[in-house]
């Protein structure tokens, strides 16, 4: 059991250490230029070339160690090799960019869909740590659903009419952020959801 808290530490810094990485280096970065074969390339895109490599690096340590990916895991893997190939290839920024958008809206789309059949696709993925009556995951569910909408507009509106600075600090830690606060803001629906058949009796 001693091994818990350095497990999720763990899993924490593999899941955002290439993105604290490509913060830092961004800063550093951000002022100079890059030539490679001939073409220039912003500190942007260069950090964008280290990114994705740590972004698959560690992924794999990630599902080395738990067996697993989530969905979410595996579908930000899938758009981190699209996208950041994209950006480094064609040297443009904006591909890398939209991708928060991309991701936000799939899963409002997925979460939407569930919801019009009757179900929640949320309940699959974390039933097992949050213990809910229907009713209580079908409400979260649909909150979820309107809260990624909202983070994919978010990071339209700010990726083209902010700095590239202001996305970065909105990627992080301004999203992470913003789901910390949306998920304490769901604690009285835990509460009055709570479905208390999980409950172990004493």
């Amino acid at each position: 059991m001693t091994d818990q808290p350095n497990h999720a530490k763990l899993k924490a810094a593999l899941e955002y250490g290439p993105l604290v990485a490509f913060l830092l280096g961004y800063f550093l970065l951000k002022d100079h230029s890059f030539t490679v074969g001939g073409t220039e390339y912003s500190g942007f895109v260069a950090m964008t070339a280290v990114f994705v490599p740590l972004t698959i690096l560690s992924t794999a340590i990630l599902w080395k160690i738990t067996g697993k990916l989530s969905v979410m895991q595996i579908v930000t893997l899938a758009l981190v090799l699209v996208m950041g190939s994209l950006t480094i290839w064609l040297n443009d920024e904006r591909f890398l960019k939209s991708k928060p958008t991309i991701i936000y809206l799939f899963f409002a789309v997925l979460l939407g869909f569930g919801l019009w059949r009757g179900q929640s696709y949320l309940r699959l993925a974390m039933e097992a740590a949050l213990p809910l009556t229907q009713e209580g995951w079908m409400i979260l569910t649909k909150r979820f659903a309107l809260f990624f909408l909202a983070l994919a507009i978010a990071n339209e509106i700010v990726w083209r009419f902010f700095s590239t600075d202001t996305w970065v600090w909105f990627k992080f830690p301004g999203l992470p952020i913003l789901l910390f606060l949306f998920i304490m803001s769901n604690f009285k629906l835990f509460e009055t959801y709570a479905d208390k058949s999980e409950t172990p009796e004493k």
